[in-house]
């Protein structure tokens, strides 16, 4: 008898013995994925790359199973290959989480999502509720397996591929849809021959509720590092001035205000992402910034907001969004009329962009992106009529 059919049968005959072995195994290979995952890059690629091979695998167990026992006249027990999907399931919810728990905005819907996903980790650790509730259904665990797959794919793609995130949400949700198609046949009591098309119906339900859904999932690999809303900046060093919360309306009329964000990305990605400047619950405006990956503290981007309306009192936020919708965090301040005087320094002289008119550069009040030439620089969104200065070429990280 061959050596590995020597040792897959002990491994069985263990798994048997002992059942509580395997799922131990799992709980640890999870645990250690949390805990060094957020700490190194290059491990979390090699496990995402584990992770897809093993997704493969889960989708082909039942075929596997049967032509081994057709080829060798015996067959591997279900106990163990739902062990071994349970180890998956660990190691694959274990290792999003890091990424998911650091991207959350927790005053957001957000939060909804990133606890769903705890409470799947939760169900994945705990044997009782894994195998005796879980996998004895299979409409729910087929539920739970796709639901894992997709959070997987969040993360997964923009560390390996270089996917952006708004494609990764795409393709995730679009694998999610295809693999709900076997849960929704079984759920549906009609007629067989209206099974299928009633089953269709619902993936494109299911799907659209998942695209409107797209701002109540984190962005897995984007995350704000710091944020600022100052009314000055220093360009040269890319440093924002003193945080402001609240402000005046003749100080905001008279400066502006910087919205100040640097963003983790993973190496080589590349991202269009957006700060949305939003008053009272209305969007009063939206500014287009291309950010690139790799910076330890943060790709570092700004907007720099001059045409304020008349009567700009009450809440405003900045939103920073993805171009699928996601979103990545908020600023918040206020315009008060009894607000502090926020500190400010004497104002930079313009300098006007290169090719630019340099009589028009003080005039615009367009707004003005920026982001650090050194990490990538950001492009402008494109308005017309005379252009803002450009910021000066910063030195790099």
């Amino acid at each position: 008898m061959p050596i590995w059919k020597t040792l897959l049968l002990r491994l069985i005959a263990l798994a048997q013995r002992y059942p509580g072995t395997i799922a131990v195994f799992g709980f640890i290979s999870g645990i250690v994925s949390f805990v060094t995952v957020d700490r190194h890059e290059a491990f979390a690629r090699v496990i995402a790359i584990v992770m897809l091979v093993s997704w493969a695998w889960l989708m082909i167990e039942q075929a596997l199973r049967k032509r081994i026992a057709q080829r060798f006249g015996w067959t591997i027990p279900v106990p163990v290959l739902r062990y071994v999907t349970q180890m998956i399931h660990q190691e694959g919810l274990f290792f999003v989480l890091p990424f998911l728990y650091t991207a959350t905005t927790w005053n957001s819907g957000q939060a909804l999502f990133t606890g769903l996903l705890g409470t799947a980790a939760l169900i994945a650790l705990v044997d009782p509720l894994y195998f005796k509730w879980l996998s004895t259904r299979r409409w729910l665990f087929l539920t739970f397996h796709t639901f894992t797959l997709f959070a997987v794919l969040l993360t997964a793609l923009p560390l390996i591929l270089r996917v952006p995130t708004g494609d990764s949400y795409k393709l995730a949700l679009g694998v999610a849809v295809l693999l709900s198609f076997p849960t929704l046949s079984e759920l549906l009591s009609v007629e067989a021959r209206w099974r299928k098309w009633a089953a269709v119906g619902l993936m494109a339900a299911l799907g659209s509720a998942g695209w409107l859904a797209r701002p109540w999932v984190p962005p897995a690999t984007l995350w704000l590092t710091e944020v600022a809303i100052s009314t000055e900046l220093d360009r040269s060093k890319m440093e924002a001035g003193h945080r402001v919360q609240s402000i005046r309306p003749e100080q905001l009329h008279a400066r502006g205000l910087y919205a100040y964000t640097a963003i983790n990305a993973p190496l080589g990605l590349r991202e269009h992402i957006y700060h949305v400047w939003i008053h009272n619950g209305r969007e009063v405006d939206r500014i287009a910034l291309d950010i690139r990956g790799g910076r330890k503290e943060g790709y570092r981007a700004w907007t720099h907001k001059q045409n304020f309306p008349a009567d700009p009192r009450g809440r405003w936020q900045v939103k920073v969004i993805t171009d699928a919708g996601q979103m990545i965090g908020t600023l918040r301040f206020r315009v008060e009329n009894d607000a502090p005087d926020a500190q400010v320094q004497p104002p930079e002289p313009a300098r006007p962009a290169p090719g630019a008119d340099p009589t028009h550069a003080d005039e615009s009040a367009a707004d003005e992106p920026a982001a650090t030439p050194g990490a990538g620089a950001a492009l402008p969104a494109k308005r017309p009529g005379p252009q803002p200065e450009a910021p000066a070429p910063s030195p790099g990280p």
